[in-house]
Formats: structure tokens, sequence, C-alpha cells
């Protein structure tokens, strides 16, 4: 498993025993949140880690997915620190799997961020919340947003999913050349292609290309998580869909653990 390397290697563990991994994306429709899901689902289920996954995307398909609330409007709250992360914690049908939902109050969260002025209130609040989990998730929004920034600057492992084609590798250089020039330091970053369906020749094209980024295929598990709402491993654990995740998963463990 490839990591493209950061020009200087920062570690961040995201709080005490708490390592933390942001998934980002430049655009929406590339399975970010099914990977976030599921990858979480994979840390609390197969490693049995005290796992929290934070949504962040005011669009909340994280939240819905794990069977949480979506309307009440209080997830920019915790930015401003008039709640608690603890307060709006929630278990999932999970175990050892917390969701910290998002909802419609977080599409107002970049501005909140440009009026406090305060680059590391997410790592702050990270490392608050890091001392009760032992891996956190973020979902992040897409775009190269302030929440976004502020979640890749707290992150351990920064998570890009990308749909292979000719323009994977330019979507990732861009995400690379935005954190260097925002940042110098930042955590390494592990691309991952998702949505591939090995009939099309601009993807079997695009995986030659880049033989060392793990894959996610294009799969009716997948499509199913929205209807059950559940990730994949807890209704068709031997899935293609579901293993590629498994795989996926342990690659990031073992990172983790060499940091």
């Amino acid at each position: 498993m490839a990591l493209t390397p950061p020009p200087h290697r920062k570690q961040a563990n995201g709080g005490a025993g708490a390592a933390t991994i942001a998934v980002f994306s430049l655009k929406g429709g590339v399975g970010k949140t099914t990977l976030a899901v599921n990858l979480a689902w994979c840390a609390a289920a197969q490693s049995s880690r005290r796992t929290l996954l934070w949504d962040l995307d005011p669009q909340a398909a994280s939240t819905f997915l794990l069977g949480g609330e979506t309307g009440r409007n209080v997830a920019q709250a915790v930015f401003a620190k008039d709640v608690a992360p603890a307060k709006l914690r929630t278990p999932t049908a999970i175990d050892r799997l917390w969701l910290l939902p998002a909802d419609a109050s977080l599409r107002g969260l970049d501005h909140f961020f440009f009026g406090l002025g305060k680059k590391k209130r997410m790592a702050k609040l990270i490392d608050d919340i890091g001392r009760d989990h032992d891996r956190i998730v973020l979902d992040c929004p897409p775009g190269l947003t302030e929440t976004a920034d502020q979640a890749m600057r707290a992150a351990s492992l920064i998570l890009v999913p990308l749909i292979p084609s000719p323009l994977s590798r330019r979507a990732l250089d861009e995400v690379v050349a935005h954190l260097t020039r925002e940042h110098g330091r930042h955590a390494p970053i592990l691309p991952v292609f998702t949505m591939v369906d090995r009939r099309r020749a601009l993807h079997l094209s695009a995986l030659a290309e880049q033989p060392d980024w793990p894959v996610v295929p294009m799969a009716s598990a997948i499509e199913a998580m929205a209807a059950r709402r559940e990730p994949v491993g807890a209704f068709a654990p031997k899935s293609p869909a579901s293993e590629a995740f498994s795989s996926l998963w342990r690659g990031i463990e073992r990172r983790l653990a060499q940091a």
C-alpha cells in the first residue's frame, strides 16, 4: 500500500491514544462517505477499537447511514464551545462505534471559522474527545474549505478517494499542492481508487498507472447501504466490497502502528 509522503512528515495522534483519519475529496460523488462509514465499522468491529465517526459534512450522509438524527441544528455549537463534543456524541447499533452527527448548521461553519480566526480549533477539540477513543474518522465536507483544512491539519492520515480516470493523479496532486502551500507540514496522504468497474477500459488504464493505490470496487452491496442504513460489513461480510474495505483498513492499521 503506497502512501504519498509529505514534504515534512507530521505525527498527529489526535489526542491521548487516538489516531485521526480524515477522509477528504475535492468533490462529492466519489465514495467519500462510503469510505468513512465502512472504515469506521472496520475499526470498531474488526480491530475492536473504540471508534468515533465525526460527520463534518452538512449533507449528513454518514449520520444518516449510521442511524443518527440530522435535524437538531446543533452540530456547529461544538466549535463555538457552547456544547462539549461528548454531549452530542451518540452510540450506534455497532459495538464500540460512536457518532458525532452532522446537521444543516454546519453550512455556516466555514464562515464561523474565518470569524473565529483559530486555525487549530478542531485539533484541540479532537485532542479533548480523543481521550475517550482509539480511532477517530472524519468525514470531511468536499472541496478545499476551511473546515476540511482544519480536519486535515488535525489528522494522522488523510485518505483521498478518487474515481479511476486520467484526471485521478491530477486531482491528488492538487490536494498535495494545497496542503503543502497552506500548511507546509501535513499528515501522510493515501489515495484510494473507489467505484472501480474493471469492465471499463478507462478504469483499468488508471489502475495500471497507479498499481499501488488501494481499490474499492463498484458493488451492489455498497449501493444497498442507503436502504439498509448499515455499513457493508454488517450485512454482507463476505462480499468483495467488504473484503476491500477490510484489506484497506488492515493497511491503515499497519501504517498507524509504524507512526
